[in-house]
């Protein structure tokens, strides 16, 4: 495991730290800013942000330079991640397609789509969302019915989605359908690049208890899609999904690791003007969260290693899955132990103004699910890493 980075990496550090200290605004930084501005509003000037970041040249840090990347390395990314946590910039606003259908077109996308795709989606000028999940086919993907029909040079679709992220903002979704009437299971799918503003899109938001709308439902009714949209083949709809989710735990931890001591540095500060920190038993609970959090940065290192190495990490990637998710969640249940019953309520408590604390921790409960249940990524662990029996 290496636990340094190079001397050109370390030169890009500096260059975006500056950058960063430049072009976030002071008002960005608070803890409970955005916790304050509409969703709507929010939305847009984080989709500004992107736009900012892409013509300064802090985009795509290791995305090849023929598609809008800096053409830098693992580790860059790794120190890009870190500093923007650092810096309390906002969060993407485009994650599924920076994460999941970029890199797959990169790797399976017909010229056409390249071009016309991936530049925009990393200036974020157009904002995907991912329709895999429906009301009977959650965690088993392979059950779904959202089908669809040829028609001429269009493939029409009809059925629902749910769950989907960024529905409401979405401008084009990267979809799951069962495109052979009659197959079952794994065959007959097809993985279609659908227009989200028509006719036959309905999207219906779906409130989370911490009040936001990230979520939504997608009902397809009679939407047409070009035919020649559709990623990676007819009918291989299982092999490109397969494709797709593989790129979702290939990084390391370290931005993780880097928010999440921000958090726990707002959780003591929050214990000490409670008069909490005197608190022998969560002093304890406080240091075993400081422990988890120091093995997930010295597991992302390592991850990191393996990554600049041009290791595959296949199933290992699971422990990084496991390991973050389930620190996150831990963190915020100390957090939960401190407020008490005042954690579940967003109003300020004792006069403390915790209301982005509490916002999180209402969000890290959903951790351990989505990405792969912390149940699955055992069996995983167990089966492809240690080699036990099914």
């Amino acid at each position: 495991m290496d636990l340094t980075f190079s001397a050109a990496e370390e030169a890009f550090r500096a260059d975006l730290r500056s950058w960063l200290a430049g072009s976030v605004p002071a008002a960005w930084r608070e803890p409970g800013f955005w916790a304050g501005v509409p969703d709507d509003e929010g939305f847009e000037l984080r989709r500004e942000w992107e736009r900012r970041k892409f013509d300064a040249g802090f985009a795509g840090i290791d995305w090849p330079t023929e598609y809008g990347g800096r053409g830098g390395t693992p580790g860059m990314k790794a120190i890009y991640d870190e500093e923007l946590a650092l810096a309390r910039a906002p969060g993407t606003v485009n994650p599924l397609g920076l994460a999941f259908l970029a890199p797959t077109i990169m790797a399976i996308g017909t010229d056409e789509q390249k071009r016309e795709i991936i530049r925009p989606l990393l200036r974020c000028d157009v904002i995907w969302c991912q329709g895999f999940s429906e009301p009977d086919a959650g965690s088993d993907l392979a059950a779904l019915r959202t089908s669809g029909v040829a028609d001429g040079d269009d493939i029409v679709v009809n059925g629902q989605k749910v769950w989907t992220t960024n529905a409401g903002h979405g401008d084009r979704i990267f979809t799951m359908v069962r495109t052979e009437p009659g197959s079952q299971r794994h065959r007959g799918l097809s993985m279609l690049l659908l227009d989200m503003h028509q006719d036959g899109v309905e999207v219906r938001p779906l409130r989370q208890m911490s009040g936001a709308t990230e979520f939504g439902e997608v009902f397809f009714t009679d939407a047409r899609v070009p035919a020649r949209e559709c990623l990676g083949g007819l009918g291989n709809g299982w092999a490109t999904a397969m494709l797709l989710l593989s790129f979702e735990r290939g990084a390391s931890g370290i931005s993780q690791y880097t928010a999440f001591r921000k958090s726990y540095d707002e959780i003591v500060r929050a214990a000490r003007a409670l008069g909490r920190d005197t608190d022998p038993v969560l002093r304890q609970e406080l240091g075993r969260r400081m422990v988890e959090l120091e093995c997930l940065r010295y597991h992302a290192m390592h991850v990191l290693t393996q990554v600049e190495r041009g290791a595959d990490l296949g199933a290992e990637s699971s422990m990084t899955k496991l390991q973050w998710s389930e620190t996150y969640q831990d963190l915020f249940e100390t957090f939960d132990d401190l407020l008490g019953a005042d954690a579940a309520v967003s109003t300020p408590v004792a006069g403390l103004d915790v209301s982005a604390l509490q916002s999180e921790g209402f969000w890290t409960r959903s951790v351990t699910i989505w990405g792969g249940s912390s149940q699955v990524q055992r069996n995983i662990v167990a089966e492809r890493v240690l080699g036990l029996p099914r």
